[in-house]
Formats: C-alpha cells, sequence, structure tokens
C-alpha cells in the first residue's frame, strides 16, 4: 500500500512538472505577441499555489524553485528573485495548509490574491531597489487581477481533471504524517 502512495505522490509530481513545461513552451510561443498588448495570467504561479494549498506534498520546494528558475531564465527576468519570492510565498501558503482545509474557497481565494499581490510588490520594489528595469505598473497589475481572476478556473481544473483535492480529515501520506 505504502509503494502505491509513494508512486502516486511521484506522479504528481511528474505531472506538475509536465504542467509547468507545457505552461513555459505555451509562453514561449509567439502567439499574440503584439507590442501593447495585455498581459496574460500567470498560470504558473496560480497551479503552483493551488496545489501547494491542496496537496503540499505533491509539489515539494525544490521542485517550486526548479521550475520557477527555468522560468526566470526563459522569459530572462534576474535569474532568481522571482524564484526566491515565490518560494517564499509558497512556504508562506505551505504553512497554512490545515487552515486551508478548514477554510472556505472564496477566504482561500483572498488569502492566494494577498500573497499575489505582495509578491509582486516584492519583485517590483526589488527591481527598483536595483534599478532594473521593469513593466509599467498598470501592465502589472493587469497581470495581477488576470492572475487573481484565474485562480478559481486553475483550482477547479487541477480538481476536476487531475484529481488534486484538498486532504480529508484524518488523511495520511505514504510515512504515515498528517497532511
Amino acid at each position: 500500500m505504502a509503494e502505491s502512495l509513494t508512486a502516486s505522490v511521484w506522479a504528481y509530481r511528474g505531472l506538475y512538472a509536465g504542467l509547468a513545461v507545457a505552461l513555459l513552451f505555451l509562453r514561449m510561443l509567439p502567439l499574440g505577441s503584439v507590442a501593447g498588448a495585455w498581459p496574460g495570467p500567470d498560470l504558473l504561479v496560480c497551479l503552483t499555489f493551488a496545489w501547494v494549498l491542496r496537496r503540499p506534498d505533491y509539489v515539494p520546494v525544490l521542485l517550486i524553485a526548479v521550475v520557477l528558475l527555468v522560468e526566470d531564465l526563459l522569459v530572462m527576468r534576474p535569474p532568481g528573485l522571482w524564484t526566491a519570492i515565490i518560494v517564499l510565498a509558497t512556504e508562506f501558503l505551505r504553512q497554512r495548509g490545515a487552515l486551508a482545509r478548514e477554510i472556505s474557497f472564496a477566504v482561500e481565494w483572498l488569502i492566494v490574491a494577498a500573497v499575489m499581490a505582495a509578491s509582486l510588490l516584492a519583485f517590483r520594489l526589488a527591481l527598483m531597489l536595483t534599478l532594473l528595469p521593469e513593466a509599467s505598473p498598470g501592465q502589472a497589475m493587469i497581470q495581477l487581477i488576470a492572475s487573481i481572476l484565474c485562480y478559481p478556473v486553475v483550482v477547479g481544473a487541477s480538481r476536476l481533471i487531475f484529481g488534486v483535492r484538498k486532504p480529508a480529515t484524518g488523511e495520511v501520506d505514504a510515512y504515515g504524517r498528517r497532511l
């Protein structure tokens, strides 16, 4: 039984990595890349936050760091800055995993929206302090709003398509630890 649970966890980790690669691939495609176009949501951050709140054992911190570092390198952001901010944000959310099981989805959505806004603010502040070029505040706000609005869609898709759900009360992992 423990072997099947461990295999399931590794399968979901592989699924997360595969979804991240697919999202990065779609982001790199030159679709609708007209100057001045509205930025789309950051689906990788939405996916990461949704899975960390639902099943933190499926997305270990090292996997998140590697995926986001690759994204940083591909989209030519300062390497590691966005990665570090999102890793800190996911660890903040991971510590509230037990609370997330008991709160309604609306409250969870508000918490995730606040964490996304704080992450964006920290990123822009770091860019400003180091005098690195940054996107216009309007573009950043549009992307933040789009990401916040897409979060429920990502959560629904994760639940309905991939079966990533909140653990039941008393559910344990392969090592007997409470989830």
